[in-house]
């Protein structure tokens, strides 16, 4: 016997009507996400967004309170993703420079993949909620490479520096490039940001090294 049909008919129905709010709730969180990555924050309304879930523009208020409740889930989302993707780079093992260097590359290839939704994620005019969300996805960014800089200065393999100050122009130098990037085509703007980061750094002899 299916040990659904043991539990009280009412303890079922609450069970699926939790896993239906669930699906619903992540259509909606989709769908807020292609909207913007497809034509930005500008254009994603809730109206819009509601269209492309497939539900009812109550029904997303049902689930956020407002637009920016939304796409704040979607910022955060968003941000999470790509932190986790280049963190396991910066803490794979090998040489500092290389994990550098291999962070870079990738930060800059996906965002070159996704310019309207990096362009929203970075510096598209948001709400305020939503301007936290962003300064918050830029401490995470600095301190991941920050970490990646004390842990080259305690290995001897990047000479003394302030961790953080150099993280935080590393990270806004490609953060800055990638939002308005030049004609060049992608290869050569990826290869500049690598040579930039690598350049940036010194080894533990005081000597640059290029990659």
């Amino acid at each position: 016997m299916n040990r659904d049909s043991l539990r009280p008919v009412g303890r079922r129905k609450a069970s699926l009507t939790r896993e239906d709010k669930a699906r619903t709730r992540e259509a909606i969180v989709a769908a807020a996400h292609e909207q913007v990555a497809a034509d930005g924050y500008a254009s994603a309304s809730v109206v819009a967004v509601a269209r492309r879930a497939g539900v009812a523009t109550g029904t997303v208020y049902r689930y956020f309170p407002s637009k920016a409740d939304l796409f704040a889930e979607v910022f955060r989302r968003a941000a999470e993703r790509e932190l986790e993707v280049i963190g396991a780079l910066v803490t794979a093992p090998g040489p500092v420079r290389h994990r550098l260097a291999a962070a870079t590359e990738a930060f800059a290839r996906r965002a070159l993949a996704a310019p309207t939704l990096v362009y929203a994620l970075m510096a598209e005019p948001v709400d305020p909620a939503l301007e936290a969300e962003r300064l918050a996805s830029k401490r995470a960014w600095r301190e991941l490479f920050a970490g990646l800089l004390r842990e080259g200065m305690e290995l001897g393999e990047v000479a003394p520096l302030d961790p953080e100050v150099a993280a935080a122009a590393l990270v806004g130098g490609m953060q800055e490039a990638l939002i308005a990037p030049p004609g060049a085509g992608h290869e050569a703007l990826v290869a500049s940001l690598v040579q930039f980061s690598c350049n940036a750094i010194r080894d533990g002899n005081g000597f640059r090294q290029h990659v």
